[in-house]
């Protein structure tokens, strides 16, 4: 793939992202860094004003401003806050750029970060074989044995191992290239991102996708030559990465025989619909980015569009729903979810602060993992107010998250991907 070099200003925050926020604070309780952690340096209007100081040489791209930049979950509850429209995922996104040219990060850190964003994220045969590895592991009882003998413990990964992906046995790249013709008559046809960690460890989250949308008389194609979508690299700083991933996506899905460009993931569905913003200084993609992001949709929001089929039956117990941030926050998309919930639901309630993220974010619950357990702990809180018997939501990263929280605190309730549920009634 070619590298089409950007201008210094398509990586770094500019002048007119950060010189909308006027410093009104209305953005304070919306992040959840702030809410946990009480400082105003790990608040979005607190991490402005580092960026600024930084845009204007007054402080370093040193340890103390990656490590507030770093503390960010990138999950834009700011920006429904904000009034004034600040862009505040963009400013963070192009922190981070900075931060990666700029910036030294420890050498063990470096290289992890090196062999997982551009080796393994950006090749299917390494992460199936990675996938392979690590199902091993959990089939063999090793990774039982490690927790009981409290090595896990020890090296400090007792938290982290908890959170640990439960790798399939059937890969969905082996479903790469097919085509889904729709149950009864078509309503519209699709291309389907299928995803690269969904495509290990919740394939089967991806079938249902497909079988939902047919029984919802959509035609769904899954294209051979898809890739990551870019959204993990455009938020950890690899803005170059992110575009090669970004020119791939656009070249073998931007078809004018699709209606939609479907995905069930949260996250891939923002950084999608902003490959405009990505490749906006490309002279070859530029347009085709614009295109191409108009056509994304999440599956919630494109059954709702199409006209969902309402399921025969309903599902019992009660439920409540977690929005995930970048569905929320980054899409927009919050009524689609709840109206699909109300024809599911025999009992739908609302938890207080369910567009407050949950503390998954890609690879946060990871990287920065007690921070992640005690944003966790504030969304738990809210869930035992209505005490629900089902945990919705719309995202992978929140489904892990959310089963751990219940986990963490002896809850009994069962978290579920909508599409889940909803594949069921069907």
């Amino acid at each position: 793939m070619s590298t089409i070099a950007q201008p210094v200003s398509a990586d770094r925050p500019t002048w007119e992202l950060y010189s909308t926020c006027i410093q009104c604070g209305l953005c304070l309780n919306a992040c959840p860094t702030y809410r946990v952690l009480g400082m105003e340096m790990d608040s979005p209007r607190g991490r402005i004003y580092q960026v600024l100081q930084v845009e204007s040489s007054k402080l370093p791209v040193a340890e103390s401003f990656v490590t507030h930049i770093d503390r960010c979950l990138d999950c834009r509850g700011c920006e429904s806050a904000c009034p004034s429209g600040v862009q505040y995922g963009r400013i963070v996104e192009r922190a981070r750029a900075v931060i990666e040219r700029e910036f030294r990060r420890p050498w063990l850190q470096r290289k992890l970060r090196n062999y997982f964003f551009n080796s393994v994220l950006r090749d299917q045969r390494k992460l199936a074989g990675w996938a392979r590895r690590l199902r091993f592991l959990q089939k063999s009882g090793l990774q039982k044995l490690a927790r009981a003998t409290g090595i896990l413990k020890l090296l400090g990964l007792a938290n982290v191992e908890k959170l640990a992906l439960k790798f399939d046995e059937k890969f969905y790249f082996d479903e790469l290239g097919q085509a889904f013709p729709a149950v009864g008559k078509v309503r519209g046809r699709v291309a389907f991102l299928a995803g690269c960690i969904a495509s290990v460890a919740f394939a089967e989250l991806n079938r249902a996708t497909v079988r939902v949308l047919q029984q919802n008389g959509v035609d769904v194609f899954v294209p051979r030559e898809q890739g990551c979508c870019g959204a993990l690299h455009a938020h950890a700083g690899f803005r170059d990465q992110a575009r090669e991933l970004a020119r791939n996506n656009i070249r073998v899905m931007l078809d004018g025989k699709f209606d939609a460009i479907v995905t069930n993931a949260a996250g891939c569905g923002s950084t999608m619909k902003e490959y405009s913003d990505l490749l906006e200084h490309d002279p070859e993609f530029a347009g085709r980015a614009r295109d191409f992001a108009a056509k994304v949709k999440d599956v919630t929001e494109y059954l709702v569009q199409l006209g969902i089929k309402p399921p025969a039956k309903k599902v019992t117990g009660r439920i409540t729903y977690q929005d995930p941030c970048h569905l929320a926050h980054g899409q927009n998309v919050r009524t689609q979810p709840r109206e699909i919930l109300k024809l599911l639901a025999v009992d739908f309630v609302e938890m207080q602060h369910a567009d407050i993220c949950c503390g998954s974010a890609g690879t946060y619950n990871v990287t920065h993992n007690e921070l992640s357990m005690q944003i966790l702990d504030q969304k738990m809180n809210s869930i035992k107010g209505v005490k629900p018997d089902t945990i919705v939501t719309a995202n992978v990263g929140c489904v892990l998250q959310l089963r751990a929280g219940v986990a963490r605190h002896n809850m009994k309730a069962d978290v579920k991907h909508l599409i889940e549920l909803l594949d069921e009634a069907y």
